[in-house]
């Protein structure tokens, strides 16, 4: 957990803008969910390993002084992700939704695991997803929408991953693992970007799995490039709709991209989450081991609470991860107009200087008013550091010397 500082906030504000601005163009709405959640959805929810990561929030009172067991010290905790309470807010108040519902969340999440560079223990997530779909074409537009907001913050070498779930469990089936350990197996393999394939085969083994099972699975990745020629090593293990799913996705999100991002299949490519039933997707930026944004399609999850299952699927942005890129490349959030300072003496006459400060925000003009300090020129030198382009020396008639960065006099207009 950390603080934002004002330069960062700006950036953030401005950055969640831009996000906002494209998810509306493609029709999703927004809609809010609490921090905290209740304990007993939260760890049903096939959350992976970031169920062993919720902070708990201890039961009040005489609950709490009654309670016998370690376990039932707690009875909320604070969200994970974005998708479990949403899954939640739909089976709650699906009758009053639009169906299908297309919908954008932004907000803080909690995991507490260990703090390291780009990873906090509270972030923000940026999700839109699609409930009551159950084609291929939620994919498609998720993924299109996703890799335009973050080109809209100027992030051009986007690599987009693609898989599938099914896929997978077809993938260890084939290679001998036992179906009901599939999920072990699953959590070894998206393990692979950081341990790489050694540290994931140790891990594997460690847990009991078979040598030539471990070996096998390593080894498909390489050799399919392509669904097609995995299909073609794994037979019919998979369903028929996984396979056309997969093609399906590819070819209509390559021949829209048109350049703009690449997109490849992954048969390494697993999310944590435990809840996936289908597609799943990434999207890396340049040759960075991390991604900055993912996803999956999650068909089962809503059924739990309404008896009928609900198709869903959702593409969520690491907005701090974004953040960071930005900063690293110096970028501003103050896009908004020229940043204007009104410095004035704090004897004069309020009313001028409130009545320029109207005018000019009027224009959209971002201004602060500030007093003007013993050390003028040591105080003009700190305002230019802090990014305001245009500084208004008011004097005590009215007038208005202006100074730009480069020191412009009074005889320039002003903004």
């Amino acid at each position: 957990m950390r603080d934002v500082l004002p330069e960062e906030a700006a950036l953030r504000d401005w950055a969640m803008g831009q996000i906002l601005a494209v998810y509306r163009r493609h029709g999703f709405v927004r809609i809010e969910t609490p921090a905290v959640e209740s304990l007993r959805l939260l760890l049903r929810s096939e959350g992976g390993e970031n169920e062993k990561l919720i902070f708990r929030i201890l039961k009040r009172g005489e609950k709490l002084q009654s309670a016998d067991r370690p376990e039932d010290l707690a009875d909320l905790g604070l969200r994970f992700d974005l998708t479990v309470p949403l899954v939640r807010y739909y089976a709650h108040n699906h009758a009053r939704l639009p169906q299908p519902l297309k919908a954008i969340q932004i907000g803080p999440v909690w995991r507490a695991e260990r703090p390291q560079h780009g990873r906090y223990r509270q972030f923000t997530q940026c999700d839109i997803d699609v409930l009551g779909v159950a084609s291929e074409v939620a994919e498609i537009e998720l993924i299109l929408a996703t890799t335009e907001a973050l080109a809209a913050l100027g992030l051009k070498d986007l690599t987009v991953r693609i898989n599938d779930r099914r896929v997978l469990a077809a993938m260890a089936a084939h290679c001998g693992f036992e179906p009901s350990r599939a999920a072990s197996v699953f959590i070894a393999l998206d393990k692979l970007d950081k341990i790489g394939a050694d540290g994931v085969g140790a891990e594997l083994r460690e847990a009991g799995h078979p040598a030539d099972a471990v070996e096998r699975l390593l080894a498909l990745p390489g050799r399919a490039t392509t669904p097609a020629a995995l299909r073609a090593l794994l037979g019919a293990r998979a369903e028929e709709p996984a396979w056309a799913g997969l093609e399906r996705i590819l070819d209509t999100v390559a021949e829209q991209a048109a350049g703009r991002f690449r997109l490849v299949f992954d048969a390494a490519l697993v999310r944590g989450m435990g809840y996936y039933t289908g597609p799943i997707f990434e999207v890396q930026h340049g040759d960075a081991a991390s991604s900055i944004a993912g996803g999956g399609r999650y068909d089962r999850m809503v059924g739990r609470f309404i008896g009928r299952d609900v198709p869903a699927t959702g593409f969520s942005i690491g907005f701090e991860r974004v953040i960071g890129i930005l900063v690293e490349r110096g970028a501003s959030g103050e896009r908004d107009g020229d940043r204007v300072v009104l410095v004035f003496d704090e004897a004069m006459a309020l009313g001028p200087v409130l009545a320029l400060a109207r005018e000019l925000r009027e224009q959209g003009h971002p201004v602060l008013l500030e007093t003007r300090a013993k050390r003028m020129g040591k105080q003009l030198q700190e305002l230019e550091a802090r990014g305001f382009r245009r500084i208004g020396v008011m004097g005590a008639d009215g007038t208005v010397e202006w100074r730009g960065p480069r020191g412009a006099g009074a005889g320039e207009a002003g903004p």
